[in-house]
């Protein structure tokens, strides 16, 4: 268990203080972050995403199709 220092706007914490009672809010909070947060390494698209930066083949195709549709419909904006 570890401790965070976090700074909030005075309202934000007098609402909080309001509507949580005070033995409660490190699992609330905790339970905002844990919802709110992606899940390490366990989302698959996160993990293909991995895999596509770990293989070079897989990289430089992805490079080519990021030049490709960088603009696609846009013109330059200035």
């Amino acid at each position: 268990m570890a401790q965070l220092l976090l700074h909030l706007p005075d309202a934000l914490v007098a609402r909080l203080k309001r509507a949580v009672p005070p033995r409660e809010r490190s699992r609330f909070v905790q339970r905002l972050l844990e919802q709110a947060l992606p899940p390490d390494e366990e989302d698959p698209l996160y993990r293909l995403a991995l895999e596509v930066e770990r293989d070079p083949a897989l990289s430089a195709e992805m490079a080519e199709w990021e030049e490709a549709t960088l603009g696609d419909g846009l013109g330059r904006v200035r």
